[in-house]
Formats: structure tokens, C-alpha cells, sequence
């Protein structure tokens, strides 16, 4: 097992995860510091280590330029940001990047625990790449309509997929594949079981799940860009859908992995 990098021009920062570290079930890593991004690509190849906590603001390069070069150097090595940025497209970035987690400033012991049991507990590292490619599909962008009129509901499906964070509605989809609402609607469950906004609203909470489970991101950020109007009506389809709030889950799922990881 290799060891931490912390890359962080904030003395303090560094101190609170290297503090939180040495106090967990991971006291056993090797750790190191910089607080330059030059540095922290010299012992990147000088300790090797198998995971790099990372302050995106550095005093001589972009944070995400320096993450690429690390994966560059080692496509092994796991990545998780540690930033005061709360913006979605920043989310977008780091993910799609290749990047394994996205915390957010002033740091919590719970939180940076949990994105660490999640890339050290053996018996969850080929989930953790799964959730991340699918999260890497989860926050793409938008994409033009590609319709097969021969199978209209799948081509609906598909543009679920990639726009679940748009808004959507049942007749916009029925007047690109050409039906009507109703005749449309009818299809929809008869071939997928459901209704076309019941499918829709277990998508968009699927793809939250994701977020909660992989980030630190406010709860009414993610519902803002997995589709759902506001903070409240994302909470209450999500407790309905999976009988527990999103603060619930994400606890709920986070303790799970603590457990795991110490027990």
C-alpha cells in the first residue's frame, strides 16, 4: 500500500488532513507534503504514493493541469480535491478528469475518512471505479437528440440519459419522436413498465445517489443539477423513492464504509 501526498499551500490544511490521517484506521501511511505544485511532482516520483490530496488553487500551476500530470506519471494513483470551490462545473472537471473525489473546505474527519475508505477497503476499490465512470457519464454534458424511428422509446431513453439534468418534459419528448403525448405515454409503459416520469424521477435519484455517495457537494447543488427544481421537492421524490433523505443516504452509505474499513 503507498502513501499520501497532501498538495495544499495552506499550512493549516495540510496540518487538519495530515492530523485526521494519523488519528484514523490509515495512521499506518506514509505521508508527505508540498505546497507547490513542482514539488509535489518530485515526490510524487520519488514516494509513489497511491493517493494525492489536492488544493485545486496552487501558487504555480492549475490544479487540474497538476492532476492530470500526476495521472500522467502514475494513471494508478487516486485523486481526491479538497477545494473551497462549491461550483458544478468544477465537479464536471475533476470527475471527468479522472479525478476519484471532490470535498469541499473546511474539512470534515467524517467526510475525508469516508472518500478514503472508499479507495483503501480492498472489497470496494471495483465498485468505487464503477461509481466513478458512471458518475463520469452522470455529469456530461448535453447532447444533440439522435432519433431511430423505429424504436422511439429507446431513442427517448438514450436522451434521458445525457440530459436528466435539463428540464424534461413528457410532451417536449413525444414531439421529438413524433407522437403524441398520450399515444406516447401509452408506449412508454407499455414497453418499459413504468410511466415516462416515473422512470424519469428514478433516473434523476439514481444519478444523485452517485453524487452523494462520491462528493461533499451541498444537497441543493446536486438536486439543482440532476434536475430537480429545488432542494425540497429533491428531498421529499428521494425519501420516497428510497425511504430515507439525502442526508440519511449519504451518512447512512458513508458509515457503511467506515465500518467496513474498521472492522
Amino acid at each position: 500500500m503507498g502513501g499520501l501526498l497532501i498538495v495544499d499551500d495552506e499550512v493549516e490544511s495540510r496540518e487538519q488532513v495530515r492530523l485526521i490521517v494519523e488519528e484514523s484506521q490509515y495512521h499506518y501511511l506514509s505521508i508527505s507534503e508540498s505546497d507547490t505544485a513542482q514539488r509535489g511532482l518530485l515526490l510524487l516520483k520519488q514516494n509513489r504514493p497511491s493517493i494525492v490530496i489536492l488544493d485545486l488553487s496552487l501558487p504555480d500551476m492549475d490544479g487540474i493541469q497538476f492532476g492530470k500530470k500526476v495521472l500522467e506519471c502514475n494513471p494508478d494513483v487516486s485523486i481526491i480535491v479538497v477545494t473551497h470551490l462549491k461550483m458544478f462545473e468544477m465537479v464536471q472537471t475533476v470527475i471527468n478528469t479522472g479525478f476519484s473525489g471532490y470535498l469541499l473546505k473546511p474539512l470534515s474527519k467524517f467526510e475525508l475518512i469516508s472518500a478514503l475508505d472508499r479507495l483503501l477497503i480492498p472489497d470496494l476499490v471495483k465498485e468505487t471505479t464503477k461509481e466513478t465512470n458512471y458518475v463520469r457519464n452522470a455529469v456530461s454534458s448535453s447532447k444533440p437528440f439522435e432519433l431511430d424511428l423505429g424504436n422511439p422509446i429507446q431513442s427517448v431513453i438514450s436522451y434521458i440519459h445525457t440530459n436528466f439534468h435539463e428540464q424534461i418534459s413528457l410532451n417536449e419528448v413525444a414531439d421529438r419522436v413524433y407522437l403524441s403525448a398520450s399515444h406516447f405515454s401509452r408506449l412508454f409503459k407499455a414497453e418499459m413498465g413504468v410511466t415516462f416520469i416515473e422512470y424519469l424521477t428514478k433516473y434523476r435519484v439514481e444519478q444523485s445517489k452517485k453524487l452523494l455517495k462520491m462528493t461533499s457537494l451541498p444537497i441543493e447543488v446536486i438536486a439543482n443539477n440532476t434536475g430537480f427544481a429545488n432542494a425540497s421537492y429533491f428531498a421529499t421524490t428521494f425519501k420516497r423513492v428510497e425511504g430515507k433523505t439525502p442526508s440519511e443516504y449519504r451518512s447512512i452509505f458513508s458509515n457503511l464504509l467506515h465500518n467496513n474499513g474498521t472492522g
